[in-house]
């Protein structure tokens, strides 16, 4: 697409002047770079990267290590110079501005070869009034976009006298240093999963827009919509039967006439049905902003909710501002797709009532939807890709498809990487995703001069305005890691004498900049400084900054805060009493492989073995930190941390294919992250029921920035790991949960629901040998009986594995299968809701869940595991694989496309299950979905496996 021009209503249909907008995106760019005699094509949004590949320039960054071999592009200065722009307007008494949505990162800007301004923001949106500029314009206007080099710039300024510095290893260094010095992506400098590309560009959309301001012309840039309860407060549970208030606020180039009337209109947007119009009272008039209210009967308006927990009813709200030299003349109109509902972090005291229903004295920390708490599912969402541009809606609905077939109700969006894209947030609100969403700071302290606080300011504004409408829009965190991290661990133990200090300046940017900015723009969504913390010891709205950290404030025998669980020991990974007791588990994770069949397209096939040079140098834990590009050392702890845990666990592959001993390889390391991650979601779920009522297990991490070992669930082509398959299955609303204390050899056995109402049902222990054998255990009743309260767990049958010998059982030749079966009621099932949150008359509809677990007292390394005899058949006549396992118990059986066909790579099909456990005998009919591929030659190479499959040669 060339440069094009378009002509704009000023907002509506009906208006009688019009606007002249250029949209820059497209083609008609050239890249350059005068010093390396380099001059190709550009694009907008792009980054210098993706041009210079596209020209062939540079080959494929992703490939081998390109991440090394390109740092010359980061450390060049790159100009992207538009074609002349034309049909530019001009006539007198036009004004002209430039508007870009996002410049990455340190630019200076010219027009008509005339100097416009310079930016340093990544993150903020700007707009320049370049008027006068085009009106003594003698040459060809042309746009020039001049960017130059992100971390010479910051070593500069890194560099500069009096600059502040930090004890040593506060700012965690990846790979290039001084990133807290810029406003740009932060794991653009490296990170212990990703690459360090530092990318340059525009890399979002980019307008000439002109108006003729005497005609009350203006142009929104952008807006701020605010749906809440009368009389709610930011991190407070509000009423849930008060009515809505919408505060609708839009910010604009030009100026809004002196007397406005802003008028709404509410439609369901599945029917197109209005369901309310009216006009908001209140008008204030800010010359470039204006704002207003208007109070809404709650009982109009259904609500949103989270999936599995209620519809995800939206409304397509449009408000519409009147008024100028004709009062009937619409100056601007806005729409915005919106739900209604409340969301809330709630870190109040735990009340009298809590303590003498069995939960520990501290503070609450849970979210509640609509005024009820509720178990946050879900994973760590980081960049999923290192070139943002090329990142489209499609790709995000896919990975959004893949939370809600992997039972997950929400994302934790981490900090350092960018701020979420509208269409990520559209996705979430139609699929019922939440969003915790955080500015982008992690893993270091930041200055804190009034410059830096400033662009900090300009910069928030505008993200919280710009999705404040979204109801997927969960919560505002300040950063990731710095209250726990930074604060009480690095800097108490090298400076401890400095703790103070820093702690004041951490204040100054995140509760005394960043508050107020959440604050002040919307009443909404909550706030809290650190994703990591032990929450706020007052929340005083008489206060001029109403949060008062607690920090390390503690009183023994309470419980507080968030948790974050990172232990490499794998001797350790299930032993439950080294996990952590909090309220919410926010990240916790082991690294694994990807499979061979995404390997394939980021390395040649002659580094297609475990500890080649490429792949081990591709590992980024532990991180190089520096520009060491030889990082052996540091990457292959983090080989030797896979390694020693698959064998620890698992029987070690020896296959004499070499492509088949890859494969198998890393499918181990995948089948130990889904066996610890399992292990600890089943733990925190059955917290829910503990003293720490713990209500939320986000593990670490989602998806993949890159072709690597990471802690992904889904690696970067899409491909489900086992850990997807395995969160899947540990999400579901009712699960058996079998807990180990290695300690005590007790061996308990809880039902664990997610549900709102009490839930019924049988829990069926059997114990068998690896040939199904059944094995008699003494004084035990297979069948058990149980009921569970609504987002509880409860106690079913406890073992004691110190005495093997209660039942004659032989730890290697022995597994505990469980399968659970319960009636109970999703919420707001087979029930519209009216505005107010569920209560169990309301969920009548009731629903059979069932779950299936095991336990082995031995590790499958040392277990006596005979050969399943598994097979797998396409079933055509009903489009799925029909998988038996005739001789023998089945452990994690797992359905692929063959990796070692070389055609593998271009599939990407997900099943129903994966990663299962089968009885002789049993037979399974799975279905699919083809994410990536077509036809079907794939179905004649799908395989089955287990763990058996690893003592073949």
């Amino acid at each position: 697409m060339q440069l094009q021009k378009i002509l704009l209503s000023s907002a509506v249909a009906s208006a009688a002047s019009a606007r002249n907008v250029v949209d820059l995106s497209g083609n008609g760019w050239t890249l350059e770079n005068p010093e390396l005699n380099v001059s190709v094509p550009g694009s907008v949004p792009s980054h210098a990267h993706l041009d210079l590949y596209k020209a062939q320039i540079i080959g494929d960054p992703y490939y081998g290590l390109n991440d090394f071999n390109l740092r010359w592009v980061v450390w060049a200065n790159w100009t992207y110079k538009s074609d002349s722009i034309q049909d530019l307007d001009t006539t007198n008494g036009t004004s002209t501005y430039l508007l870009f949505n996002g410049l990455d990162t340190f630019t200076s800007i010219s027009f008509c070869d005339q100097h416009v301004a310079a930016t340093n923001n990544q993150f903020r949106q700007y707009a320049f009034d370049i008027s006068s500029i085009l009106s003594e314009c003698s040459v060809d206007p042309v746009l020039s976009v001049n960017f130059g080099s992100a971390p010479k710039i910051t070593a500069d300024i890194a560099a500069e006298p009096g600059q502040e510095t930090w004890p040593f290893g506060v700012e965690n260094i990846y790979e290039f240093e001084h990133r807290i010095f810029v406003r740009k992506e932060q794991s653009d400098f490296g990170w212990d999963w990703g690459p360090a590309f530092a990318p340059a560009g525009i890399w979002q959309p980019a307008w000439v827009v002109q108006l003729k301001e005497q005609n009350d012309e203006v142009y929104v840039k952008n807006a701020d919509f605010d749906l809440y309860r009368e009389g709610q407060l930011n991190n407070l549970p509000p009423d849930q039967g008060a009515n809505w208030i919408l505060n609708a606020s839009i910010d604009i180039l030009g100026t809004f006439p002196k007397d406005v009337t802003m008028k709404y209109r509410i439609m369901d947007s599945t029917s197109n049905k209005t369901v309310s119009t009216g006009t908001l009272s209140n008008v204030t008039n800010g010359d470039d902003v204006v704002w207003g209210t208007a109070v809404l009967n709650s009982a109009d308006y259904e609500l949103w909710w989270p999936t599995g927990l209620g519809g995800q009813q939206l409304y397509n709200i449009t408000v519409e501002v009147t008024g100028g030299s004709n009062n009937n003349k619409s100056i601007a109109s806005v729409d915005r797709r919106m739900g209604f509902r409340t969301i809330v972090l709630n870190m109040g005291q735990i009340t009298n009532d809590q303590i003498a229903e069995g939960v520990a004295p501290g503070n609450n920390w849970h979210f509640e939807i609509n005024g009820h708490p509720f178990y946050a599912k879900g994973s760590n969402f980081i960049p999923p890709d290192a070139f943002w541009p090329r990142v489209t809606p499609a790709r995000i609905r896919i990975l959004f498809d893949s939370v809600i077939g992997g039972n997950q109700n929400m994302l934790r969006v981490w900090a350092s990487g960018a701020y979420s894209p509208d269409f990520m947030y559209d996705i979430a609100d139609e699929l019922g995703i939440l969003l915790w969403s955080e500015f982008e700071f992690g893993d270091a302290l930041y200055p804190i001069d009034k410059e830096f606080l400033e662009n900090v300011r300009q910069e928030a504004v505008y993200q919280v305005r710009r999705v404040n409408h979204h109801p997927s829009m969960a919560l505002w965190a300040g950063g990731n890691e710095l209250e726990n991290l930074e604060l009480a661990d690095l800097v108490n133990t090298s400076a401890p004498d400095e703790l103070d200090r820093y702690t004041r300046e951490y204040e100054i940017l995140f509760l005394e900049t960043l508050l107020p900015t959440v604050y002040g723009n919307s009443k909404s969504i909550g706030y809290m400084p650190s994703s990591t913390n032990n929450g706020y010891l007052e929340l005083n709205f008489s206060l001029p900054i109403p949060m008062i950290e607690r920090y390390q404030n503690l009183t023994p025998g309470s419980i507080y805060g968030d948790t974050d669980h990172y232990d490499y020991d794998a001797t350790q990974a299930f032993n439950i009493s080294s996990y952590p007791t909090g309220r919410f588990a926010n990240e916790f994770g082991y690294h694994s492989m990807p499979g061979l069949a995404t390997w394939r397209g980021a390395v040649a096939d002659s580094d297609l073995h475990f500890n080649s040079s490429t792949i081990v140098l591709r590992n980024h834990h532990y991180v190089p930190g520096g520009l060491n590009t030889s990082n052996f050392a540091n990457a292959s702890k983090g080989m030797g941390e896979m390694t020693f845990a698959a064998q620890l666990y698992y029987p070690t592959p020896n296959k004499s294919n070499s492509l088949a001993n890859f494969s198998a390889w890393c499918h181990t390391t995948q089948l130990f992250q889904a066996d610890f991650y399992k292990s600890q979601i089943q733990y925190y779920r059955a917290g829910s029921g503990f003293a720490n009522r713990q209500l939320g297990s986000l593990y670490w991490q989602l998806e993949d920035i890159w072709q690597a070992p990471t802690w992904a669930s889904i690696d970067y082509d899409g491909r489900w790991k086992v850990l997807h398959y395995a969160a899947k299955d540990i999400y579901v609303p009712i699960i058996v949960a079998p807990l180990y204390n290695v300690t005590t050899k007790i061996l308990d056995v809880y039902a664990v629901s997610d549900l709102w109402d009490k839930a019924s049902g049988t829990l069926d222990i059997t114990w068998v040998d690896w040939s199904g054998k059944t094995l008699s255990v003494t004084n035990d009743t297979s069948s058990k009986d149980f009921t569970v309260g609504p987002l509880n767990s409860t106690l079913v049958a406890s073992y004691d594995m110190s005495d093997l010998t209660f039942s004659g059982l032989n730890a290697t030749n022995a597994v505990m299968l469980a399968n659970l079966t319960a009636t109970g009621s999703l919420p707001n099932a087979g029930s519209s809701s009216n505005g107010t949150y569920p209560t169990s008359t309301m969920n009548s509809s009731a629903t059979t869940f069932t779950h299936t677990n095991f336990f082995t007292p031995a590790p499958l390394a040392s277990a006596a595991i005979v050969d399943p005899g598994l097979s797998v058949d396409y079933d055509q006549d009903n489009d799925k694989f029909v998988v038996k396992a005739e001789n023998a118990v089945s452990m994690w059986t797992w359905l692929e496309v063959d990796e070692t066909w070389e055609g593998s790579s271009d599939v990407v099909v997900l099943f129903d299950n994966n990663g299962f456990v089968m009885r002789p005998g049993e037979t399974r009919s799975l279905g699919y979905k083809l994410d990536k591929g077509s036809g079907n030659d794939w179905k004649e190479k799908v395989v089955v496996m287990s763990v058996w499959d690893n003592t073949l040669q």
